[in-house]
């Protein structure tokens, strides 16, 4: 247990000084860490809807703080190259982001084309059933996306690290609320990025 909780800070920190040295993204993250938290509430009461939150909320505010604020050229703090950091990244790295995303992206379409998806889904006539429709998709495409990288991990690395994983993007939502809570006011006073020395706090 000791290896594995040491195992998730390092994830956790890599991940926090290589990818949210920006104010705005780690604002959007507390928007999306606080809509993650709805979702897994509404997980319990309306799944579709839950997915709903998750995607159409969490992921876009998300990945939008990654994908426009954030730099992506050398990190001076870090460093590192951005090559470099994508090589290592244990997750969804922008390239398999943007897999995963068009993916989400087509759904409604293919959905919207083909009522009931052969079966698989609810058909839909009205656009609250299509839309409950399009949440359950949301729902097996996130958590398909959860169970093929934790299992790609058990073979790339090895099982602690693939679980380690899991535990950590299952987590991230009530960890971002803690680390990123006072990121709004820092970016109103004028903070574009964090000014800590990322580099010198890893161990």
């Amino acid at each position: 247990m000791k290896n594995f909780l040491e195992a998730l800070r390092v994830q956790r920190w890599d991940d926090h000084r290589y990818y949210h040295h920006c104010r705005i993204n780690q604002s959007l993250h507390l928007l999306s860490a606080l809509a993650f938290v709805a979702a897994y509430v509404m997980l319990f009461i309306d799944p579709p809807v839950a997915a709903l939150i998750a995607w159409m909320v969490s992921m876009t505010s998300r990945q939008a703080g990654h994908f426009f604020f954030e730099p992506l050229g050398y990190d001076h703090v870090n460093q590192a190259s951005n090559d470099f950091k994508e090589e290592i990244k244990v997750g969804y790295n922008l390239r398999r982001k943007v897999v995963l995303l068009s993916v989400w992206a087509l759904l409604p379409l293919v959905i919207f084309m083909n009522p009931g998806l052969f079966g698989v889904l609810p058909e839909h006539e009205t656009l609250p059933e299509f839309l409950e429709a399009v949440g359950y998709a949301w729902l097996f495409l996130g958590a398909g996306a959860l169970v093929f990288r934790t299992t790609h991990l058990f073979f790339l690395q090895d099982v602690q690290t693939g679980l380690v994983w899991m535990t950590k993007i299952l987590t991230d939502p009530f960890h971002d609320i803690y680390l990123y809570h006072k990121a709004p006011l820092q970016l109103l006073r004028g903070e574009r990025f964090a000014k800590q020395n990322l580099h010198t706090h890893r161990s």
